[in-house]
């Protein structure tokens, strides 16, 4: 039964909310369409909560039941077009993504630091597709990416102390685990404008990025090129990858 607050507001109270999170938690980039069984085990709520949450969500759009599985709902979608990183920041940057991938041929994302992990806010993907990629909305770790380097680089050392302290997950054989080899790195990028990552999240994949600033002169995002190792040469690459960045940075400041 629906409390009163539920009635009137037409959306969850503060408990439903933390029962509706942990459902929406329940899915990634690799779990896009659950069954029940699926959502209680990945949500951790009881079979009964989990089923009746969910029905809820329905009624309100944000999640949607085609046949037997459960997936995120059409009105979630809309409503996190809205955000200004999507609304703002995407629109501004999109024109100079497809200009990069119109010049490399080969997969460009633009991502956000969230926590220790880069959000995936956009992404063009190139003739040869990489299914290992995240997608949008997806995340990957900020210390042995390009993406996350490239912001790190510019970021406050309080920012870069919580993603050191969170843990250097080791990705591939290649990935940088100790936090001075990640800070050396960081320290490198600033003087050439761009940040590289060598098969650290994937064999086989290489990554240039170069970061994206605000108004103020603040990192608010990083773009990237990525590819096969072959194909992703720094010194070639680089110097497009800055560039394009920085008319990024230019638009996206000309917006706010």
């Amino acid at each position: 039964m629906l409390s009163p607050a539920e009635r009137d507001s037409g959306a969850p109270a503060a408990g439903g909310l933390d029962r509706a999170a942990a459902i929406l938690g329940a899915f990634d980039s690799t779990h896009r369409d659950l069954t029940l069984a699926a959502l209680v085990t990945r949500s951790g709520l009881p079979r009964s909560t989990a089923h009746r949450t969910a029905d809820r969500m329905i009624r309100l759009g944000w999640l949607d039941k085609p046949k037997d599985r459960y997936r995120i709902g059409n009105r979630l979608f809309e409503i996190a077009s809205l955000a200004p990183i999507r609304l703002q920041l995407r629109e501004a940057v999109l024109p100079f993504l497809q200009d990069l991938h119109s010049a490399t041929k080969v997969t460009v994302q633009l991502g956000v630091l969230d926590g220790a992990q880069i959000l995936v806010v956009e992404k063009i993907t190139g003739h040869r597709p990489m299914p290992m990629l995240s997608q949008v909305g997806g995340i990957i770790p900020a210390h042995c990416s390009a993406l996350g380097r490239a912001i790190l680089a510019y970021s406050d050392a309080e920012t870069i102390d919580a993603v050191l302290a969170a843990g250097l997950e080791r990705r591939t054989p290649r990935t940088l685990t100790d936090p001075v080899a990640v800070l050396r790195e960081l320290t490198a990028i600033p003087p050439r404008g761009w940040a590289v990552e060598r098969e650290e999240g994937n064999i086989g994949v290489s990554c240039v990025a170069a970061p994206v600033f605000g108004p103020l002169g603040e990192v608010v995002a990083a773009l990237s090129v990525t590819g096969p190792s072959g194909l992703i040469r720094p010194q070639t690459i680089g110097p497009a990858v800055r560039l394009a960045a920085a008319a990024a940075s230019r638009a996206y400041c000309s917006r706010r």
